[in-house]
Formats: C-alpha cells, sequence, structure tokens
C-alpha cells in the first residue's frame, strides 16, 4: 500500500474529484479525513464506504472559506489522528455570470473557497508538517482555467490563477522542509459540477469535440495521479502543475 499509516486532510471530499481521492487514498493504507460544507448525506456515504472497506475516516462539516474553520479543520485532523502528512485542497466551487454582472458577494464566495480556503488550509498544514519535522506534501486541485479562459466564469479562472501562483510560490518556501507542493489542472471531469453540460446534448457534443481524446475524464483518474503526488514515488517532484485534460490545453487554438 502506497499511502500505510499516512494521514490525509481532503477538502470538498464529499463528492466529485474529492470523493474519488478520499476512497483511493483510504484503499492504499491512508486515515482519511475529509471535510464536506453542506452535503452531510454525501459525506455519510463517503464514510460507510471507506470503513465498510476497513478503512478509516473522520468527517468534518467546515466551511473552507472562514479563517478559523478552515485552521479548525487541520486542527480536528491532527487532534484525531495525531499527525498530518497530506493535505488535498479540492474544495471549490464556480458561478456562471458575465463579469459585467458578477455581485462583491459573488466574487468573495468563489475567491474564498477556491483561494482564500486553500491558502489557510496550505497555510495551517505546512505549520504541522514543520513541527512535525519530516516530509510533507500539499496538492491543490486546480484546473485548466489556471491558463485557459473561460468566458462567463471571471471569479473562477481568477481564483485557479491565484491556486498556480500559491503552489509556485510556497513550494520554494517549504522545500527546506521537504514539504513538496504539486497542483492538478482537471479539464473536463464527470463530476456534479459538470452535469449541466452533460445533460445537454448539444453542449455536451460541442465539449467533446475540443478534447483530443473524445470524452470526459473520470474522477478516478485523477485520484490515480493525486495518489501519485501524494506518495514516496513523488518526493522529488515540487511547484509543478500537472494537467489531466484529454489533450483539451493543447487541442485550443490548433491549426
Amino acid at each position: 500500500m502506497q499511502l500505510n499509516e499516512k494521514v490525509a486532510l481532503i477538502t470538498g471530499g464529499d463528492s466529485g474529484i474529492g470523493r474519488a481521492i478520499a476512497l483511493r487514498f483510504a484503499g492504499e493504507g491512508a486515515r482519511v479525513a475529509i471535510s464536506y460544507a453542506h452535503a452531510a448525506e454525501k459525506a455519510a456515504e463517503v464514510k460507510q464506504l471507506i470503513e465498510q472497506a476497513g478503512g478509516q475516516v473522520l468527517v468534518v462539516q467546515a466551511d473552507v472559506a472562514q479563517y478559523r474553520q478552515a485552521l479548525a479543520l487541520v486542527e480536528q485532523t491532527v487532534e484525531h489522528y495525531g499527525h498530518l502528512d497530506i493535505l488535498v485542497n479540492n474544495a471549490g466551487m464556480e458561478i456562471h455570470r458575465p463579469f459585467v454582472d458578477v455581485s462583491e458577494e459573488e466574487f468573495d464566495r468563489v475567491l474564498g473557497i477556491d483561494l482564500k480556503g486553500a491558502f489557510f488550509c496550505a497555510q495551517a498544514a505546512a505549520r504541522q508538517m514543520i513541527r512535525q519535522g519530516r516530509a510533507g506534501r500539499i496538492i491543490n486541485i486546480s484546473s485548466v482555467h489556471e491558463d485557459l479562459p473561460m468566458p462567463l466564469n471571471v471569479p473562477y479562472c481568477c481564483a485557479k490563477g491565484g491556486l498556480r501562483m500559491l503552489t509556485r510560490t510556497i513550494c520554494l518556501e517549504l522545500a527546506p522542509h521537504q514539504i513538496t507542493v504539486n497542483n492538478i489542472a482537471p479539464g473536463a471531469i464527470d463530476t456534479p459540477i459538470d452535469a449541466d453540460v452533460k445533460a445537454d446534448p448539444q453542449k455536451y457534443q460541442a465539449l467533446l469535440a475540443e478534447i483530443p481524446l473524445h470524452r470526459m475524464g473520470q474522477p478516478e483518474e485523477v485520484a490515480a495521479l493525486a495518489l501519485y503526488l501524494a506518495s514516496d514515488a513523488a518526493a522529488y517532484v515540487t511547484g509543478a502543475t500537472f494537467v489531466i485534460d484529454g489533450g483539451l490545453m493543447r487541442n485550443t487554438g490548433s491549426l
């Protein structure tokens, strides 16, 4: 087992990519903590699946956009398991609205979850890892939209662009402590966040036409990449973004 006895905290671990990562990490021997914002039933389902397979899981309700809740999430994980080895910043949201119509509240909400929450969860995790005096892993789930513009989704793009630079910058500060920081940038993944596109045949076919592999990715495929970055095999990998998009970024703008 690649993560045997490691402790991993996954924010937004109740659904989509976060759910797949939690299940995969637990299956590889990690003791897992997941956070959820509102979907208690989904979080309970993840807990049941992990425990039925013989794994350990802690479920915590937290709004990572709230500073004190983000810090408390890390603290509760450490109190429960005794230490922390891996943080996956997965919690995220987006809104679809013309730039000129985005309200301050909407902007703050998206940036609060997608960037501020990741910042302070990473900060709290890094402090704990430094105190422990051993190697750690921070993995940020970004998006192809850290590079690829997406009209009607400006706050999300701003947040993911910021997450990229957060990754690149803190990796330099944390490297002396053997804490690696990496970014996963998914493209179109078959998760609830893209359910509206999949439900519209015209939009769905238009999306597939832009993806060279001509399909959406699966959350389990992202989880496999996260597993590599969390494992000892990736000990020399830090400050990088790993795009997992079926070739979408390379196809954009091609002749």
